[in-house]
């Protein structure tokens, strides 16, 4: 454990909902350390006057996280920071990325092992019975194939703990994202679950909330994101039309990852989201699991992967070899590298007029590939 370690993992603690701004700090100061040692004066300077986090940035959380990273390391727990190597990769990538995960694993590797690729198996709680198989063939049979995955869920009721207890029958790792402290377990009839995917071989349990964190609902939108973010594809089986499965595939093609969807009963409410997302080209739908593997490219060759947004906007507008759909394409593009950017972020950066811009912003709202804040801020759909 070292400074920087306890300095991130506090860090972590404060600046959780906005780890955009703790990673501003440290740019700012050079280092997480740095964060610390820098005077109220400087603090308030680059915080704001009237920031809510102002006073939060003491040396006494400095030896309080000190003291709970000894106690997590003797249960076989450590925190691990975004630039260590047992950080996930992709999800280093996302733009809300955590500065840290704390992580539970038997594996000698310190984080969370990477040898594999990641695919988030995720969905609705009230599986049926038809989602109950299919997930189970879906895992089995990325289990069986040439280049076998680790599964990645977040240990709920229903699609989630099917996956986990699938992936471990079947001799693969999985990885649970608990919307908890890495200190307690959600739902608790799942402890047994979780404490055998923390003891296989290269599993664990991984969360970015501190200790004595308990599961309010707010927690679970956190959660999602690192699942859809350290995943290199998402496979949703069931959902309604809204629901936490329903929100981790559309975090998952913000962050211009492969989704695919198991197609269902259009008289099931447990099979319309993923009918919604197949029709919106969000997702494709799984017609069998050995052409899953082909497009994920877990046959041992090379992988099949698309591009999510590059295809819903060939849908939409065709091929960027007209001006309307070459800026249409240049727009949304930029705005999945630069996520939260403004209009005038995107003149600045393209060298366009602010009219074009604006009206091409329009219509890519319009057509549910943009999504806007308050603030006139634009990120891709579902980020």
């Amino acid at each position: 454990m070292t400074g920087m370690n306890v300095a991130l993992c506090a860090l972590n603690k404060v600046f959780g909902q906005e780890p955009e701004l703790a990673r501003r700090l440290i740019s700012m100061t050079g280092s997480p350390e740095g964060v610390f040692a820098a005077s109220g004066r400087s603090l308030q300077g680059m915080l704001g006057p009237f920031s809510k986090y102002s006073n939060s940035l003491t040396s006494k959380l400095l030896d309080d996280t000190a003291t709970e990273l000894e106690r997590l390391a003797g249960r076989g727990c450590r925190f691990v920071g975004m630039d260590e190597p047992g950080y996930p990769e992709l999800l280093r990538e996302c733009p809300d990325a955590p500065v840290g995960l704390y992580v539970r694993c038997a594996s000698e590797a310190s984080g969370v092992p990477s040898d594999r690729p990641l695919v988030a198996v995720v969905g609705t709680r009230d599986i049926s019975p038809y989602g109950r198989q299919w997930c189970r063939a879906i895992v089995s049979a990325m289990a069986d194939c040439p280049r076998p995955p680790t599964i990645v869920s977040g240990l709920a009721l229903g699609t989630d703990i099917i996956a986990h207890t699938t992936a471990l029958e079947r001799g693969i790792p999985t990885i649970a994202v608990l919307p908890t402290g890495i200190d307690d377990i959600y739902p608790s009839s799942h402890r047994q679950h979780a404490a055998l995917i923390a003891a296989a071989q290269d599993s664990a349990l991984v969360t970015d909330y501190p200790p004595g964190t308990v599961p309010v609902a707010w927690n679970f939108l956190r959660r999602n994101r690192i699942i859809a973010g350290m995943s290199q594809a998402c496979i949703l089986i069931e959902s309604k039309r809204k629901g936490g499965g329903m929100m981790t595939a559309r975090l998952a093609f913000g962050y211009d990852r492969d989704v695919f969807a198991l197609p269902g009963r259009v008289d099931d409410l447990r099979s319309q989201g993923c009918i919604q997302l197949i029709r919106e080209k969000v997702a494709e739908a799984i017609e069998d699991p050995q052409s899953l593997i082909l497009a994920l490219g877990l046959d041992g060759g090379r992988r099949h992967r698309r591009s999510a947004l590059e295809e819903t906007l060939t849908s939409l507008y065709g091929t960027p070899e007209n001006e309307r759909s070459a800026l249409l394409t240049a727009i949304a593009l930029h705005v999945r590298e630069n996520a939260g950017c403004t209009p005038e972020d995107i003149v600045r950066a393209l060298g366009l007029r602010i009219g074009e811009v604006l009206g091409a912003l329009s219509t890519l709202e319009c057509d549910r590939v943009l999504s806007c804040d308050l603030l006139q801020r634009y990120s891709l759909r579902g980020c």
